[in-house]
């Protein structure tokens, strides 16, 4: 279970063979949890709520089904909110579930294990990308021989993300200037870890691999592929040249807002957040100028799954 920012969304799962597991059962709601909390450093009463409602319905799934383990965290919203120790206390109190907030590093880890299948043999390297709702993780990986799961070499939280940025811009993001003010504004906090790891340096070497998980780069993929409606079996996993995501991404950008509303691979939940992602992704485009993108639609969830799995099979 991942509460995040912008989204409540549950996974449940049974090993299959291989060593990845079926999904049985799923829950994703979009509950803004971190709405106003760059105002007032706080989780509001309508947010927790909203968060509140969605953990029940989870809760309520958990409770039909024989479940073995079971990992509940939280991210970016209630690392920062002065009351997210409080709501989580709630949470426990009231729906039996109780979440543990992780670090960005440990979410960067599990997006990197959920990701790891997607890599190629001849990949010596991949930069993840998971553009949240309330900051972008960016993971820089290492693929070692024979290792179940990659190595994570470097990572960097940058406290801006789609719920952030349009909490923060209104709709600058639907003007050019505004638009550019948030990439300027990204690719410079990415520049710095670029010096660190030498990150543009590997990829005109050859052998990286840029990979990018949320709604974001689904979105994108979407409009791509000209899906009439978002189908994940079909996006997940997908390589686009980066040519086309930048050219969905005008094609986005040209929409406005109620084009964006209007869209399949959008709807009217999402259009404030849909343009500041793009933003963010239109940075890292920037800084690492990488010829193709995988997408993915899997993260957390999928990460905490393999983690279980892993424990369960390695236990006596």
């Amino acid at each position: 279970l991942d509460l995040g920012t912008n989204n409540c969304r549950l996974l449940l799962g049974v090993p299959a063979q291989g060593g990845g597991f079926r999904v049985v059962d799923s829950f994703s709601r979009i509950v803004r949890l971190g709405e106003g909390l760059g105002a007032t450093g706080r989780l509001g009463e309508a947010a927790q709520e909203r968060a509140l409602a969605a953990l029940h319905a989870c809760a309520q799934k958990l409770a039909r089904r024989p479940v073995r383990a079971l990992q509940a965290v939280a991210t970016e919203a209630c690392r920062r909110a002065a009351n997210g120790p409080a709501f989580l206390d709630r949470v426990a109190r009231e729906t039996g579930l109780r979440l543990r907030v992780i670090s960005p590093r440990e979410e960067a880890e599990l997006a990197m294990e959920a990701c790891a299948p997607l890599l190629a043999p001849e990949d010596r390297r991949a930069l993840l990308f998971d553009i949240g709702g309330g900051s972008t993780e960016i993971a820089w990986i290492r693929r070692a021989p024979g290792a179940l799961v990659p190595e994570l070499v470097g990572y960097i939280s940058v406290p801006v993300g789609v719920v952030t940025l349009s909490e923060r811009g209104g709709p600058s993001c639907f003007t050019e200037a505004g638009f550019h003010a948030v990439v300027d504004e990204v690719a410079a906090r990415l520049a710095a870890f670029d010096a660190v790891h030498r990150i543009a340096q590997e990829i005109r070497a050859g052998g990286v691999r840029l990979m990018g998980t949320s709604g974001t780069v689904t979105t994108l993929a979407g409009v791509a592929m000209a899906l009439p409606r978002y189908r994940r079996p079909l996006v997940d996993g997908q390589t686009l040249e980066a040519t086309a995501a930048d050219h969905a991404l005008g094609e986005l950008f040209a929409l406005g807002r109620e084009g964006l509303a209007a869209h399949p691979c959008v709807g009217q939940d999402r259009v404030e957040f849909v343009l500041p992602g793009c933003a963010v992704y239109a940075a890292i485009r920037r800084v690492w100028p990488v010829p193709r993108l995988t997408v993915a639609d899997r993260g957390l969830r999928e990460g905490i799954l393999m983690r279980l799995l892993r424990a369960e099979r390695a236990a006596p």
